[in-house]
C-alpha cells in the first residue's frame, strides 16, 4: 500500500524525469561539502576458517563490485560485523579498501563507538586510513539516557573534531534507539554533518526530515533496499543497502529508474526486491547475507562468533525466497 500511495503523487508532478534529485534539492540554496547521492553496498567482512579477516577474499569482492555503477562503498557498517572487530582490524580493513577502490568512488567508514571520546578518535583515524566521510551510529548501551540533548552533544563534538564530513546513522533494528527527529533537524545545521543513513523504514519520519531540512545541504540515504523507491519518491538521494552486496546491478538500475521518473518500471523492480531484502536483513541477518553472496559468486564465507551459519533448513528457505522472484 505504501508504494501505491506514494507513486501516484510522483506521477502527478511532484517528481518528474527532469528533476533528477527531487524537490527538496531544488529548494536548497547550499551545496553539500560532499555529494553522497547514489547506491552503496555496506560490504561484509570475509573471515577464514579461523575467523581471521581474509583480505584476499575482500580484494576479490571489491574487484567484482568495480564493474557495478556504485557511487561508493560503505565499510565497517553493521553488515561488516564491526562490533566484532578490533580497532586495528577496523582501520586495516578501511585502509585496504581505499587502496583497491577507484579514486572517484566514495569511501564511507563506520566510526561510531559508545563514547564520544572514542568516536572522535576513531573518526580521525578512519580519515587517515582513507575515508572521505564517516558514518556514526547512535551510541546505545545506555539508551535510557540517550536523550535528544545527549545525542546532539555527542554528534556535535564528533563533527567539530572530524577532519571529514559526518553522516548520522540511525539503525533502531540493531540499537533499539531511533535518533529523534528533533535531534536530526538540529544536527543538520552543523556544517560538517552532511546527511543521515536512516534504516528505520519509517517513510513518514524520513519525509519529515527531508521537509524540515530542505533549506540546508543535508542529504538522506535510505538504509535498506526494501524502501528504496519510497525513499527516492519523497526526496532521498540514494541508499546504503545490504542487498547491494548481492544484487548491486539491480539496485543501481532501480536508482536509474527512480531518478529518471520511470515509476511504473521502478515499481515492478522494487516489488521483486522487497522479500529478498527482508530475508538477508531482518529474517536471517548477516549469516543469510553471507550465504546468499556465495550463491551469487561473491565471497561471503563465515561470520565471526557468536554469529552462527544458517541451518540446512534455513538455507533452503532463503534460497526459495530468491528463486521465487527469479534471482536464482
Amino acid at each position: 500500500m505504501l508504494l501505491r500511495t506514494l507513486l501516484p503523487a510522483c506521477m502527478r508532478g511532484f517528481c518528474s524525469p527532469g528533476t533528477p534529485r527531487f524537490m527538496h534539492k531544488l529548494a536548497s540554496t547550499k551545496k553539500p561539502a560532499l555529494d553522497i547521492s547514489g547506491i552503496y553496498p555496506p560490504i561484509t567482512t570475509p573471515f577464514n576458517d579461523r575467523e581471521q579477516v581474509d583480505y584476499a577474499k575482500l580484494d576479490e569482492n571489491l574487484q567484482k563490485y568495480s564493474s557495478i555503477p556504485f557511487r561508493g562503498i560503505v565499510v565497517q557498517g553493521s553488515n561488516g560485523e564491526y562490533t566484532y572487530l578490533s580497532k586495528e582490524e577496523r582501520l586495516e580493513v578501511v585502509h585496504r579498501v581505499r587502496q583497491k577502490l577507484p579514486k572517484e568512488k566514495i569511501l564511507m567508514a563506520g566510526s561510531g563507538c559508545e563514547s564520544t571520546q572514542a568516536t572522535i578518535e576513531m573518526s580521525r583515524q578512519m580519515a587517515e586510513a582513507g575515508a572521505e566521510a564517516v558514518l556514526v551510529v547512535t551510541p546505545c548501551y545506555y539508551r535510557g539516557r540517550m536523550t535528544s540533548a545527549a545525542l546532539v552533544h555527542h554528534y556535535t563534538q564528533v563533527a567539530d573534531s572530524s577532519p571529514v564530513p559526518v553522516i548520522l546513522y540511525s539503525v533502531p533494528g540493531n540499537t533499539a534507539l531511533d535518533l529523534p527527529l528533533d535531534a536530526v533537524v538540529t544536527l543538520a545545521e552543523h556544517p560538517n554533518i552532511i546527511g543521515i543513513k536512516d534504516s528505520g523504514g519509517d517513510i513518514t519520519r524520513m519525509g519529515l526530515i527531508i521537509h524540515k531540512t530542505q533549506h540546508l545541504a543535508f542529504q538522506v540515504l535510505s538504509g535498506s533496499a526494501g524502501f528504496l523507491l519510497p525513499g527516492y519518491a519523497i526526496g532521498a538521494v540514494g541508499g546504503v543497502c545490504a542487498l547491494a552486496n548481492i544484487l548491486g546491478t539491480q539496485l543501481c538500475e532501480l536508482e536509474r529508474l527512480c531518478v529518471g521518473g520511470q515509476w511504473q518500471e521502478a515499481r515492478k523492480l522494487q516489488y521483486r526486491l522487497i522479500e529478498p531484502n527482508a530475508a538477508v536483513t531482518r529474517r536471517f541477518g548477516i549469516p543469510g547475507l553471507k550465504q546468499a553472496m556465495e550463491w551469487f559468486g561473491y565471497h561471503g564465507g563465515n561470520c565471526r562468533s557468536p554469529l552462527l551459519p544458517l541451518t540446512e533448513q534455513e538455507q533452503k528457505d532463503l534460497r526459495k525466497v530468491f528463486s521465487s522472484y527469479g534471482w536464482l
